[in-house]
């Protein structure tokens, strides 16, 4: 998966999305041309830059690789959803 472009969901409910530039075995993640989907029920999809990133891996709480071209065809401002909440331990 490295190379490629991921989303990641935080522990805290954020969702970042960046091309995968390396990881370790406590999946601490390294993103390059990173952003934030800020979610609402309002308004559409707000992208926050981030650039380089680093993504601690007690942070992680799922990750998943995106299909560029369908990526490419979505047209975020015109999604409505709730922001994710925190897990609760």
């Amino acid at each position: 998966m490295v190379e490629r472009l991921i989303s990641v969901i935080t522990s805290d409910g954020r969702v970042i999305v960046g091309k995968l530039r390396g990881f370790d075995q406590t999946v601490n993640l390294i993103l390059e041309g990173s952003h934030e989907r800020v979610y609402s029920s309002t308004s559409g999809v707000e992208k926050v830059p981030l650039g380089l990133y680093i993504i601690r891996g007690d942070n992680v709480a799922v990750v998943g690789e995106i299909d560029e071209e369908l990526e490419s065809e979505l047209n975020l401002t015109e999604i409505r959803a709730e922001p994710l909440s925190a897990i609760a331990h």
